[in-house]
């Protein structure tokens, strides 16, 4: 055991011996720290590599107790070029934007954050995802930070045998359909509390509670109103909902998280003569609907075989959906015409 001395954006271990504390036996009420999983990564630190376990702030920073953290997720994919970044530009705009809504003074701007998310890629061969997080890692008493400095790290990894396969208990599958869950009484990302479009951890609260119990229900997945009961979101995911007349709708981006999956499935659908309306959806709407489905980093396209238990359209995946995962994919690997510079290489050519 030792005392964890926080240094900005980071710790460094002092020895109990060295501040006058003895060493205490493990409390029943306190379980014990699991050993550290061989992760052999390295993170990107306020402009230095740090080994994958000295990415760490104090248990009493403000980042952990007001959750201030803000982040961005992109994916990682395979191409015959090597590694390609999904839509890097559009991630990182998205990442300051957030910053800017909660009011976190990063002092990086998009080509610098866009340069060390490229090189943090290369320095950790594997990847298939990254994450940048900016956060107060000062330890604070007050919701207003008296130490304003952001710190940015970001993380590149396999999250399957980085972490997924670390984690104590069976592992979740993750399904090619989903069964939805629509969640009445919780409202997702409310305006007038924090803005939808800020990609705090704050805002993932909700949906972590709401989420759970929808899984212990024989869910897959949960679907938030807004406040004005009308559909919204999934805790990391966005709507599509191809109604009974074959137009394909989506919740208005001024509603819901500016999902980056989301705007891609909507432009690869218009280049496909697919038409995509942004407009309120009403809930007895899934009811009619000839398809659902989901979009997300994570998810693809995630075709909904059920809302409530009550089967949605005659086939599930329906035509619509499996039309823009096709393309989704393709895009992701750099094989389809006309899209490959959403990806950004890593590698020099």
């Amino acid at each position: 055991m030792g005392h964890r001395r926080a240094i900005h954006g980071a710790l460094r271990l002092v020895p109990l011996s060295t501040i006058g504390f003895a060493e205490q036996e493990p409390s029943d009420t306190v379980p014990a720290v699991p050993n550290h999983a061989p992760v052999d990564r390295r993170i990107w630190l306020n402009g230095q590599f740090v080994p994958w376990h000295e990415a760490t702030v104090h248990v009493l920073s403000h980042s952990l107790q007001r959750g201030s953290l803000v982040f961005d997720y992109t994916g990682v994919h395979q191409t015959v070029r090597g590694p390609g970044i999904f839509r890097l530009d559009v991630h990182v705009a998205r990442l300051l934007h957030s910053c800017q809504l909660m009011g976190l003074p990063l002092a990086y701007g998009q080509a610098e954050i866009e340069a060390a998310i490229i090189e943090t890629v290369r320095a950790n061969p594997g990847s298939r995802a990254v994450k940048a997080s900016a956060f107060y890692a000062s330890v604070e008493v007050d919701v207003v930070p008296l130490d304003r400095r952001v710190s940015l790290a970001i993380a590149a990894y396999d999250p399957q045998a980085d972490i997924l396969a670390h984690l104590p208990g069976p592992p979740r599958a993750r399904p090619r359909t989903v069964r939805l869950w629509l969640e009445k009484k919780t409202h997702q990302r409310r305006e007038d509390i924090v803005s939808p479009q800020a990609k705090v951890s704050a805002n993932y609260a909700s949906g972590m509670m709401a989420k759970s119990l929808a899984l212990k229900a024989g869910f897959d997945e949960v679907l938030f109103v807004n406040e004005d009961d009308q559909l919204a979101e999934g805790p990391t995911t966005n709507l599509f909902v191809v109604d009974a007349t074959g137009r394909v709708r989506t919740p208005p981006e001024q509603r819901v998280l500016r999902g980056v999956t989301r705007l891609s499935v909507i432009e690869l659908a218009h280049s496909d003569g697919i038409a995509v309306d942004e407009a309120d959806i009403a809930p007895h709407e899934l009811t009619t609907a000839r398809e659902v489905f989901l979009t997300g980093t994570t998810a693809g396209v995630l075709p909904v075989e059920s809302v409530d238990g009550r089967p949605v359209g005659e086939t599930c995946p329906g035509p619509v959906a499996t039309r823009l995962g096709d393309r989704l994919r393709l895009t992701l690997t750099g094989e389809a015409p006309g899209f490959e510079h959403w990806l950004t290489y890593v590698q020099p050519q």
